[in-house]
């Protein structure tokens, strides 16, 4: 089914162009930089107010209606909580695991341990604050309450992947889908998750050969074989398709199996242009945010040459560097510093994010929508935590 065109339900189409995206980001971004990351909480939402009036199912956008001051004071709350949990619980972790133990790593162990349900509980909450700030038709979407039990499963489901190494993947990422999709809501109708987690195995496959494949090159590095560690050339990039592979049609099998009521889902995503996106979108980002660079590393190879030549003498003046100040030379590495952090935001934005999002929304229609006329209004979500804690544990960094 990947590679064939959409059905005949209602299309979906991507209105968004790359300069109106790029001069956003790029405005967003430089305010954000200069008021020392303050500015994201409004970045964010510019930029996804821009995404969600992008797409356009059936030819009407998407509505973001988020608020950045509701963002900010969410993660103030979430700083104080985790300041708390900071303070208050590593102390006690470290007395108990000073006196108990006579060493400190069980206490930093069990603190990493401890942050990881807040991760998943953070991670809900978060996708419940922006479903529930999210339109289509005016109807409002929305996730009801659930974020312990969503981390409570995650848990489970993580550790029972990593006791088959690695194999039952495919059973995490459908239950905690599953979990998601069923407490999703349009309106006044319920999305569900059909199939069951089996149907992600066959997609799973190019995952687990690359990965046994790299695992034998790292062994035989490992005793020093000097043959078998070429398997790894072939094996790496073999693991990163596999790897694309599965995230494309894990996404289309979930999308081809949820239901709203009477209507469905038709995805159709490309993996050849998916990962034509990601190389290439990728491989963009990173020579565009090298021209910051560029200047400094020719004016370090120019120094580097008049000293093998005898001409420059670094211990003459020790408040330059080759005639130009200390102070010039921080300040450029300062400049090309930050230079690299806004390009790699912006650009990743318009070479990989965006015409990810383009493809997925072409991709996909959606089937019988006759029954839409039968979705009526849900009350409002009142949920002004935001993503707090999403922000103070900087998940969700992108969009």
């Amino acid at each position: 089914m990947t590679g064939t065109a959409p059905s005949d339900g209602l299309k979906t189409e991507f209105a968004g162009q790359r300069p109106r995206l790029f001069k956003l980001a790029l405005v967003a971004s430089f305010w954000t930089v200069l008021s020392l990351g303050f500015y994201r909480f409004w970045m964010k939402t510019r930029l996804r107010r821009w995404y969600w009036s992008a797409i356009r199912p059936g030819g009407l956008p998407l509505e973001y209606v988020g608020d950045p001051f509701e963002k900010l004071l969410g993660f103030f709350m979430a700083v104080v909580i985790m300041a708390f949990y900071i303070g208050i619980v590593n102390l006690i972790l470290m007395f108990a695991s000073l006196s108990l133990f006579a060493t400190n790593f069980t206490a930093y162990a069990a603190s990493l341990i401890g942050v990881i349900p807040i991760w998943f509980f953070a991670r809900y909450r978060a996708r419940r604050y922006v479903l529930a700030r999210t339109r289509w038709r005016g109807v409002r979407f929305g996730l009801e309450p659930g974020a312990w039990g969503y981390a409570g499963r995650a848990l489970w489901h993580w550790l029972i992947t990593i006791l088959s190494a690695g194999l039952l993947w495919p059973r995490k990422t459908f239950f905690l889908e599953k979990y998601r999709t069923d407490r999703t809501v349009f309106g006044s109708i319920t999305l569900h998750q059909g199939g069951e987690w089996t149907m992600l195995m066959p997609a799973f496959v190019h995952v687990i050969v690359a990965g046994c494949a790299t695992a034998v090159a790292g062994g035989a590095v490992a005793i020093g074989n000097p043959t078998v560690p070429w398997v790894g050339i072939v094996a790496v990039p073999y693991l990163i398709y596999g790897i694309i592979h599965y995230t494309v049609e894990a996404k289309r099998i979930l999308a081809n199996h949820k239901t709203a009521g009477d209507i469905s889902l038709t995805a159709v995503p490309r993996i050849g242009t998916i990962t034509r996106i990601y190389i290439f979108g990728y491989l963009a980002t990173v020579l565009i945010c090298l021209l910051p660079v560029i200047p400094i590393t020719v004016l370090l190879g120019v120094i580097e040459m008049q000293k093998s030549s005898g001409l420059y003498d670094p211990t003459i003046d020790t408040t330059s560097i080759y005639g130009i100040p200390t102070t010039v030379w921080t300040a450029l590495g300062i400049f090309a510093y930050f230079a690299v952090l806004l390009l790699w935001s912006v650009l990743r934005h318009c070479f990989v994010t965006m015409p990810l999002w383009r493809h997925y929304a072409q991709t996909l229609s959606i089937e019988n929508p006759e029954a839409l006329v039968t979705v009526s209004q849900k009350q409002r979500d009142d949920f002004r935590e935001a993503e707090g804690f999403a922000e103070a544990l900087d998940l969700w960094g992108a969009i």
